[in-house]
């Protein structure tokens, strides 16, 4: 297995795991303390700025690394660890999660009318954020799994 894989991988699933723990641990608090409709408005404009190349590149390359090293891993068992699968499931996982209930719950707050907004937002805020938790979670765990094999034994 290319060495470099498993570390493009994990570091994009760290670096995408510190980006929605950031959310869990200051954004969406912090939106919680302001009016709803404010909250959801200010939701709307952050969501519509991560849809640039920065972090598409993030989301779908670590995306795309974890099923290459899945695929590489399957190609070649014995230069690959368990661990390192499990990494790359868990950041597919928490990907998959995204898709399936982040970005539908985005796309109905930007379709939102301003009057709207503060009604959606009870509609919004507490199941994307425990989505959000949860992909975190998964994100870092995928980091772990991906990266503490290289740690130990660098040359697999």
């Amino acid at each position: 297995m290319n060495a470099w894989l498993p570390v493009v991988a994990g570091t994009g699933s760290a670096v995408a795991g510190g980006f929605y723990f950031a959310f869990s641990a200051v954004v969406m608090p912090a939106l919680r303390q302001r009016p709803a409709a404010e909250a959801a408005a200010a939701m709307a404009a952050i969501n519509e700025r991560a849809v640039t190349p920065p972090f598409m590149i993030l989301f779908f390359g670590t995306a795309a690394a974890c099923g290459a090293n899945i695929i590489a891993a399957a190609a070649d068992p014995q230069h690959s660890t368990p661990l390192r699968v499990a990494g790359s499931v868990a950041y597919l996982t928490g990907w998959a999660l995204t898709m399936a209930v982040n970005v539908p719950l985005n796309n109905r707050l930007a379709g939102t009318e301003p009057r709207g907004m503060e009604a959606m937002w009870g509609v919004f805020e507490q199941p994307w954020t425990r989505a959000n938790h949860v992909r975190a979670a998964l994100s870092v765990a995928g980091a772990l799994g991906l990266m503490v094999p290289v740690l130990v034994d660098p040359v697999h």
